[in-house]
Formats: structure tokens, C-alpha cells, sequence
């Protein structure tokens, strides 16, 4: 999961974020059980996902995954779509990533009954570690490829994977490159279109 991609791309709105960081743990119809806010955080959550899968950029960064994950290669370059949002000084700096992710856990805790329950057991993990925030760091992301690994059915190592994102770094920085502006462009246009509706 891009946690830190669907937190940026709610544009700060509290509904909004709480609706995109549970969506996948919100299925079918119980999206209706929710606030009209939080549902349009996860249609949004979803559109993004949709978007995120058929961009070019997210197809050419696939293939360097494939050898080594086959078929999760998308839900990998998920986590290294959030490692260089983290570092993209051009969204937010260093010392403002940090009170910004703060805020994220902020809301999501005030919104706390709201939150599905396996989202919600996580969420004083990815607090306390502050998740969010350490996507800018090599380490983090290879733990997060470990967790990847863990939750697949035929997937036993993750090295291979993060061996490829360390080799591939900077070819991967250009996949990322090419696609966050895209991405934010439609999340943007995408979020006017479901508050107006």
C-alpha cells in the first residue's frame, strides 16, 4: 500500500484522508455505512489506485520487479512511489514532512471509530514508528518490502526485490518522476468531481 501517496493526495481534508487510508479494508457496499466525506475518500482512494495501475510509468518501473516478484510488482513499486515522495523536496521539505505526517495520525485518530478494526490495530504502529515519514529511508523501505513479502502467497524472500530497487534506484526516481504530477493533477480534478457531484 502507497500509505503515504493516499495521505498526500487528500489534500489535507480530514474526511477525505480518513476515507482513503481505510478504503482497502472497506468492502462493496459497506462504503454506504460511512459519512458522504469519508465515502468520497475511498472512491478517491480507488480512482487513484486505477490511475496509479495504468500509468506508463508504473508499467516500465514493473517490469524491473517482475524477475523477482512476478505478479506484486505493482503493490512494490507502490512502496517506492512513497520513498520518493518523501524525498520530493518539491511537495514538502524535510522539516515540513514531519509535522504534516504528525497531523496525518492526528486526524486519523480523532476519527478513530471510524477506522476499520484491522486498520485501526495498525495504526498505533505506523504512529509510533512514524511509517509515514521514514519512507524517505532505504532501511524502511526494505522492511516494508519484507512486509510485502510476508502477506504474499508464493513470495518466501525479500532481497531479491530490494536488491533490484537499490540497483535500479535511479531508473525507478525517473518512473516516479514521470508519474507523481500526473497523479496529483487527477486526484485533484478527481476530488472536485465527487464533492460536486
Amino acid at each position: 500500500m502507497n500509505l503515504l501517496a493516499h495521505a498526500y493526495l487528500s489534500f489535507e481534508q480530514p474526511e477525505i484522508l480518513v476515507g482513503n487510508m481505510i478504503s482497502d479494508y472497506v468492502k462493496g457496499k459497506k462504503q454506504y455505512d460511512y459519512p458522504i466525506g469519508i465515502q468520497h475518500g475511498i472512491r478517491l482512494h480507488r480512482a487513484i489506485d486505477h490511475f496509479t495501475d495504468h500509468h506508463i510509468a508504473t508499467h516500465i518501473g514493473k517490469q524491473v520487479f517482475k524477475p523477482a516478484v512476478g505478479t506484486y510488482a505493482g503493490a512494490f513499486m507502490d512502496v517506492v512511489y512513497d520513498h520518493f515522495l518523501a524525498l520530493d523536496a518539491n511537495e514538502l521539505s524535510e522539516m515540513d514532512w514531519q509535522p504534516y505526517t504528525q497531523n496525518v495520525y492526528h486526524h486519523l485518530k480523532e476519527n478513530a471509530h471510524f477506522l476499520p478494526e484491522k486498520f485501526a490495530l495498525q495504526l498505533p504502529h505506523m504512529s509510533t514508528h512514524n511509517w509515514l515519514f521514514h519512507y524517505r529511508n532505504v532501511l524502511a523501505i526494505e522492511k516494508s518490502f519484507g512486509g510485502l513479502v510476508r502477506r504474499t502467497k508464493y513470495l518466501t524472500d525479500h532481497q531479491p526485490a530490494f536488491e533490484i530497487f537499490e540497483k535500479e534506484y535511479d531508473f525507478l526516481k525517473e518512473q516516479y518522476e514521470a508519474f507523481f504530477p500526473d497523479v496529483k493533477k487527477f486526484a485533484q480534478i478527481e476530488l472536485v468531481r465527487l464533492q460536486n457531484q
